[in-house]
């Protein structure tokens, strides 16, 4: 047994291409899919105006509004992402979204990151309109681990190891896709809408449940 394990673990390594291949053979080792292999948008579809491209293994927008949206769906599954946003950045995370032509707060769950948002309730680390969160935690300026996990029609949320939706119930949508989000931010004092904030996503990973 000593033996064959060693050999797996050496097999690994010698398959993983740097770090981030051999953190990729672990992940798929333990029972977690890398959603993003680091490289393109195999597995994703772009939709609308969001400037997405892949940088330094990293998926990166910082002007438009758009979705990376997954081409499978998802029912009961944990998911674990590491992203970076500015403090003004409007993005989020949209799970078991049932139109993948235009995902919202209705049609699926958007666990939200906005340290900026108008309504703070619903701010970074919540689920909108399902699960408020108070303090709301800071994100903005630095990489953050944010883990969702989507049993039934309960949901629960830690960022940075802080609980910011604990067992939060909702029915209305069993199944759906998963979207990555650039959006619009605040207006200035002139009436335009900041959409320039960047967010990076440099690991998405799930483990069905």
């Amino acid at each position: 047994m000593k033996r064959r394990t060693l050999t797996l673990g050496m097999s690994l390594w010698a398959g993983a291409a740097g770090l981030g291949g051999w953190r990729r053979a672990l992940a798929q080792s333990s029972g977690w899919t890398a959603l993003f292999n680091g490289r393109d948008f195999t597995g994703w579809d772009k939709l609308g105006g969001a400037n997405w491209r892949v940088e330094d293994g990293a998926l990166v927008a910082d002007r438009g509004n758009g979705f990376l949206v997954t081409q499978a769906p998802y029912a009961d599954f944990a998911l674990r992402v590491e992203f970076w946003a500015d403090t003004a950045t409007n993005s989020g995370i949209f799970i078991r979204a049932t139109d993948p032509a235009n995902p919202t707060s209705t049609n699926g769950y958007e666990v939200n990151i906005w340290d900026e948002r108008p309504e703070p309730r619903y701010g970074t680390g919540a689920i909108v309109d399902v699960a408020a969160v108070d303090p709301m935690p800071k994100a903005g300026g630095k990489w953050n681990v944010l883990e969702i996990t989507a049993k039934g029609d309960s949901f629960t949320v830690v960022l940075n190891g802080q609980k910011t939706a604990d067992g939060a119930r909702d029915a209305k949508h069993p199944t759906g896709r998963i979207a990555l989000q650039h959006g619009a931010g605040l207006k200035d004092d002139k009436g335009v809408v900041n959409d320039r904030g960047v967010v990076r996503f440099r690991k998405v990973e799930i483990r069905p449940l």
